[in-house]
């Protein structure tokens, strides 16, 4: 009897077995006789968008929105993914400290400005040592090690505006510049192209030159300043977007405006109203949402393994009353993004 249980349970458990192999056996069939949808299926690997960061000097700045504008647009057509953020006002600490918290975050790319070379190019220098490719927009870092600079030439564009300022006072001019800042590389460079472009004028003397900050309220009150130490001056050159503004402001309180000639860059609503209404002469014109397009065009391609090239200048030119209204108008005129 004993011997029978035992046939009976070896042989119960060897057609277990063999009905275990039959059904997977089956079941693997139907795997590959008839694979699932393309809906269902799943890709072998699957690649998150890059994740680009945009670090621009102020955030709320208008010019800036119009580059962020830009860089968002190449963003949602290339499929990656951009972060604007950067100071309220500009800070360089603060702009600083948000591109190693980038680096930290290890994102694929950072775009930013090369501000002052003493403290952006060792930060440039310490992300791309992490292998994050940094291009400079804006504002080249030459002497860094950064892979690519997108932007206006600065000095060329301060050129511009010194011969426009020569030619359009018939080379008889007291000048005052109002700087965004004396230290930032762009500011400097406007400053030196305007400088050499009116050397040779006998008829120009330029006076003074202030830092606004990058403020409207001081770019007044060192128009307002100079106005009172120089009450000669009857020209200005703005070298940041907001400095012609603010002396424009002080030059109508005076009732200077036949008197006072005024050129300034960028193109906000408050320049070009300005500019329509003849107090200010001239502004010199930028690219900002092709700079904003093109810096996140270039980086998909340095993160794809491509060469880029090492500069890319946008263009620059200077823009009077008759020139208006501006063409096309994604350069100038700013949306909510």
């Amino acid at each position: 009897m004993r011997d029978w249980w035992k046939r009976l349970f070896y042989g119960g458990g060897i057609a277990a077995l063999l009905a275990s192999a039959s059904f997977t056996a089956y079941c693997a069939w139907n795997v590959y006789a008839y694979p699932k949808s393309e809906k269902e299926r799943v890709p072998e690997t699957t690649k998150e968008a890059y994740h680009f960061v945009l670090v621009p000097e102020e955030l709320d700045n208008d010019y800036w929105r119009l580059v962020e504008k830009g860089a968002k647009a190449a963003a949602k057509e290339l499929g990656v993914d951009l972060e604007y953020i950067g100071p309220r006002q500009a800070n360089i600490d603060e702009h600083l400290r948000i591109l190693k918290k980038a680096a930290a975050a290890k994102v694929d790319g950072i775009i930013t400005q090369g501000l002052t070379e003493a403290e952006f190019v060792p930060v440039i220098n310490e992300i791309t040592d992490k292998n994050i490719p940094v291009v400079t927009i804006d504002t080249d870092a030459p002497m860094s090690r950064r892979v690519a600079y997108v932007g206006t030439d600065n000095y060329y564009a301060g050129f511009l505006a010194g011969r426009a300022l020569a030619e359009d006072t018939e080379g008889k001019a007291t000048v005052a510049i109002i700087t965004g800042s004396l230290t930032a590389a762009h500011q400097q460079l406007r400053v030196r192209g305007f400088e050499d472009a009116v050397r040779q004028e006998k008829g120009i003397r330029i006076v003074a030159i202030e830092e606004s900050h990058i403020t409207r309220v001081q770019a007044a009150e060192k128009a307002y300043t100079i106005l009172k130490k120089h009450p000669d001056v009857n020209a200005f050159y703005g070298t940041s977007a907001l400095d012609a503004i603010g002396v424009a402001k002080v030059v109508e309180q005076f009732h200077r405006e036949q008197k006072t000639y005024i050129i300034g860059f960028d193109t906000l609503p408050e320049t070009i109203r300005y500019l329509q209404k003849g107090t200010i002469a001239a502004t010199v014109v930028q690219e900002p949402y092709e700079m904003g397009y093109k810096a996140v065009q270039l980086m998909a391609e340095l993160v794809a393994g491509k060469d880029v090239p090492a500069v890319t200048n946008t263009e620059t030119k200077v823009i009077r009353k008759k020139d208006l209204p501006l063409r096309p108008a994604r350069n100038y005129e700013v949306n909510t993004p």
